[in-house]
């Protein structure tokens, strides 16, 4: 615990004390467990938040792309307000972390990554190639009908 608070300057956030490398060599026994305790709850409770924001917006891109919602941003923020949702991913968080550990960090990594996708984008030029190759595939249908009939004129 020492050397990731004093280390990372996070510790007045995380733990509500300030400590310098030499106070926290200092520190008994009994406060060593007692910050490390409020360290655990301060780190769980941030990747527990970051987890849930990145599920939900992942989950609102997902429905986005199969149907119109009025109001993305609505439908985010309630979603994110909702106590079951948040009670239930909260869990779930949880679990990944105490089953897989450290694969948690990396799904959390995808699901942030997940975030900065311009799924739109990437939509519109899929479907763009997929018009492309359709319409391609039109004209040569038409080429090969036009074909046939000159040969059936000549004949």
């Amino acid at each position: 615990m020492d050397e990731d608070i004093t280390l990372t300057g996070k510790a007045k956030e995380a733990i509500g004390v300030q400590l310098t490398h030499d106070q926290v060599k200092r520190l008994s026994d009994k406060d060593v467990e007692k910050y490390t305790k409020r360290y655990e709850a301060y780190v769980g409770s941030k990747t527990t938040e970051s987890f849930i924001d990145s599920t939900v917006f992942l989950a609102c891109k997902a429905v986005g792309m199969s149907v119109k919602i009025k109001d993305i941003d609505a439908y985010q923020k309630e979603l994110r307000n909702d106590y079951l949702t948040n009670k239930e991913l909260s869990d779930l968080s949880g679990r990944l972390a105490l089953q897989y550990g450290r694969l948690h960090a990396a799904a959390n990594v995808l699901f942030i990554t997940g975030k900065h996708i311009d799924f739109e984008g990437y939509l519109e030029e899929q479907q763009s190639t997929k018009n492309a190759g359709a319409t391609a595939g039109a004209m040569l249908e038409q080429s090969a009908i036009a074909g046939a009939t000159t040969q059936l004129k000549l004949d």
